[in-house]
């Protein structure tokens, strides 16, 4: 007999229309829709066509009705629905449903006030508050479309978001905290970003901190106090009701990093979305309701929280933690088993770097072993992976660590996806039969699938994973190729770009002609059904990444070769960053002439963006008037040249800091000055440069030790 997590998938797949049918059930519809799934063709201008596909066409929905409304209606008006926990802040706050609702319904009025109605895009740029998850779902709640960027992206970044999605308001604060720094003053990056974007919107509503005010306000501008607009919309007995909008219309917009460095606006639908986390959140996280609680501990700028910080857990009823923290410094690396803890958590969905940074703050787990010998960490089901690949050591570690203190049989659970697809493509189901029967209790549950060290689990329902070939032709099972997804893809994830169906169909379907979409990562699915992501696919072969992979030093070469599938995307501590963007911030300093930007492996974050960069004038030469020895020549060009690299390299950290964000930093640079590529050489001359490349001064750099300092470490004159 299969297991109840391959039945779910079959049916998913072999019946969607009766699988994802009998989920839409389990949620309030304003209309019912008209059929589960439609099957089209799209046309393009371009002339190209490709497979299109609707779910839940003919209905309308509110996800707000169904995340707040509908558990106030059933009762639920006094259950927890957040846990608010802000250590830099010293700040704990306990929000019910029903506390929830009321504070939702002024602001949508507020934001209608404002002028925001069905359609509109609002932009959020918050920190980890209550009032960020108010503001989406106010939004929400009068059939707008919210896009959340991340409160650590610089004004160049905002700009490209605010140009790209042409909001009508600006929700922000007057600062983030990040960690035990100084607070951060937002008021900076906004007004850059406003003054800079070809796009003005007309308003900003300002959450104001006690920890850096906002000051002052700009009235004429369109710049608003949060709080004083509530308190008159409160006063005056202001509140807005639902409105329902059309399963095929957006709820959001994400931007997630394009190879070009402009961003792509990732659309997810309104009855797709709520229909699919609503299955996610029970079958595979074992969130059902009351009493369960989820702590995801994302950013909510990043589409993890999006599904699992808001949306996930209060479809379910669920209650959700919310937390301004970091894994260690707030105050060290106990922080997430306080929190378990605490609020008595059931699931944590964090990022491996996460747990990298515990373990190295903790080596012996000593934190954790405090509080699970307690009993702290009884609550504990689940340890959930992502945003990027876990080692296995990794995961076997916190198994062993879970088995001890945690709940009875917890598990730790690797699992893949991406903004693209809304929810987990892979994983393994906590519990199983819910995908078949919501009802069925959790002692009555099938025990979930094995785990498998270096596998991101089995594929969800909705999902048909394939592996194949640079032609687009099948591979056998265990063989590496490119994963690539069949359509229709499952209701959570896109079938368009904000705006831009050809960049859709050239992103993502025309390498494979239209038959399946590639989701840019390469691995193979084994015998027994389990995925295993191994790498992004691709080398962007630009002129200069061919001319450094041909003539750079041979350590530099195979570790370009080595990262070459990843340097499209570079995961760094679960923060996707494009390449591309990267290197348009190091080629707008002057020196610049060409950049080319690479993953390099790092102990802690994952990945850390390495540069390779060509100047346009060649390093100082020795002073004049000094000592004109030959040896005393060269060590003084080598210290000049030490010191432009270094200068060279602070300017460049400071304009990736600009244009990008803190969280792109450089883990290392080599530069050269710009020279054309040396001639083919002659069989005396290449017999005399593979000597020269292995004569031992070029150790160091043969055998450079992976990561950053490593890196830092084995460059030659001009490597930072």
């Amino acid at each position: 007999m299969a297991h109840p997590q391959d039945e779910a998938h079959h049916r998913s797949l072999t019946n969607p229309e009766a699988f994802w049918g009998h989920q839409a059930e389990y949620l309030d519809w304003h209309r019912k829709p008209s059929a589960v799934l439609a099957r089209t063709t799209k046309h393009l201008a371009s002339g190209a066509a490709h497979a299109h596909w609707e779910w839940f066409p003919g209905g309308e929905i509110s996800t707000c009705h169904n995340c707040l409304d509908r558990h106030v209606l059933a009762g639920n008006g006094d259950t927890p629905a957040i846990f608010y926990d802000s250590p830099v802040t010293g700040t704990k706050q306990r929000i019910t449903y029903g506390q929830l609702l009321r504070e939702v319904e002024v602001f949508a009025a507020v934001l209608r006030e404002e002028g925001v109605s069905k359609g509109d895009v609002v932009l959020v740029y918050m920190p980890m508050i209550p009032a960020a998850l108010i503001g989406i779902l106010a939004i929400n709640r009068l059939g707008a479309i919210h896009t959340v960027v991340f409160g650590g992206f610089a004004a160049g970044a905002l700009a490209q978001r605010i140009e790209a999605s042409r909001p009508v308001a600006v929700l922000t604060a007057s600062c983030g905290i990040d960690g035990n720094k100084p607070p951060i003053p937002y008021r900076d990056f906004v007004e850059e970003a406003i003054r800079i974007s070809a796009w003005k919107p007309p308003k900003t509503v300002i959450w104001q901190r006690e920890q850096l005010p906002w000051r002052p306000i700009r009235t004429p501008q369109g710049q608003r106090t949060w709080q004083s607009l509530v308190e008159s919309a409160r006063a005056r007995g202001l509140r807005a009701e639902c409105v329902p909008v059309k399963s095929t219309d957006p709820v959001y917009i994400i931007y997630t990093s394009g190879t070009t460095g402009l961003p792509k606006g990732v659309l997810r639908e309104a009855g797709g979305h709520a229909v699919g986390l609503h299955l996610s959140i029970s079958y595979l996280f074992g969130i059902r309701g009351p009493g369960d609680v989820m702590g995801c501990f994302s950013d909510i700028g990043w589409v993890v929280s999006h599904s699992y910080t808001l949306y996930g857990p209060l479809l379910a009823g669920a209650a959700t933690v919310l937390y301004e923290g970091k894994p260690v410094g707030t105050p060290d690396a106990s922080a997430f088993w306080r929190l378990v803890d605490e609020y008595r958590i059931s699931v944590v969905f964090t990022a491996p770097t996460a747990l990298r940074a515990i373990r190295r703050a903790d080596p012996a787990s000593a934190h954790l072993a405090r509080v699970g010998a307690r009993g702290g960490l009884r609550s504990l089901r689940a340890l959930f992976l992502a945003g990027e690949r876990s080692e296995p050591a990794l995961v076997a570690l916190y198994q062993a660590l879970l088995g001890r203190y945690g709940a009875e049989k917890a598990l730790v659970v690797d699992n893949w996806w991406s903004s693209e697809s809304g929810s987990p493509i892979s994983g393994i189901a906590l519990l199983p039969r819910a995908g078949m029967c919501r009802g069925a209790g959790r002692s009555g549950e099938q025990a979930p699938l094995d785990i498998k060290l270096g596998s991101a689990g089995k594929a969800m329902p909705g999902f048909d994973v394939r592996v194949v070939d640079d032609e687009g032709q099948e591979v056998p099972r265990e063989k590496m190729g490119n994963i690539v997804l069949a359509p229709p893809l499952a209701p959570t994830a896109f079938r368009t770009l904000w705006q831009d169906e050809e960049r859709f169909y050239r992103g993502y379907l025309k390498r494979f002609g239209g038959r399946w979409l590639d989701t840019g990562d390469a691995g193979c699915v084994d015998e027994s059904g389990y995925i295993h992501v191994m790498a992004r696919t691709g080398m962007n072969r630009s002129p200069f990444r061919l001319l450094l992979f041909h003539h750079c030093l041979p350590w530099t070469r195979r570790l370009i070769q080595r990262e070459s599938e990843t340097d499209d995307i570079i995961n760094v501590a679960a923060h996707r960053l494009s390449t591309g963007a990267l290197e348009q911030a190091i080629t707008s300093h002057p020196r610049v002439t060409e950049a080319c930007v690479v993953a390099i492996p790092d102990a802690l974050k994952g990945h850390l963006p390495f540069a390779f960069v060509a100047t346009s004038s060649s390093s100082p030469t020795s002073p004049e008037g000094s000592n004109n020895d030959d040896n005393s020549h060269q060590h003084n060009r080598d210290n000049d040249n030490d010191n432009d690299s270094q200068q060279l390299f602070a300017e460049i950290q400071s304009l990736i800091r600009t244009h990008v964000g803190p969280i792109a930093s450089l883990g290392g640079m080599i530069h050269r000055p710009s020279s054309p590529p040396p001639p083919p050489l002659s069989n005396n001359n290449r017999e005399k440069q593979q000597q020269q490349q292995h004569d031992p001064q070029d150790a160091v750099r043969q055998d450079a030790p992976q990561g950053a300092e490593g890196a830092a470490r084995a460059c030659s004159a001009g490597g930072v």
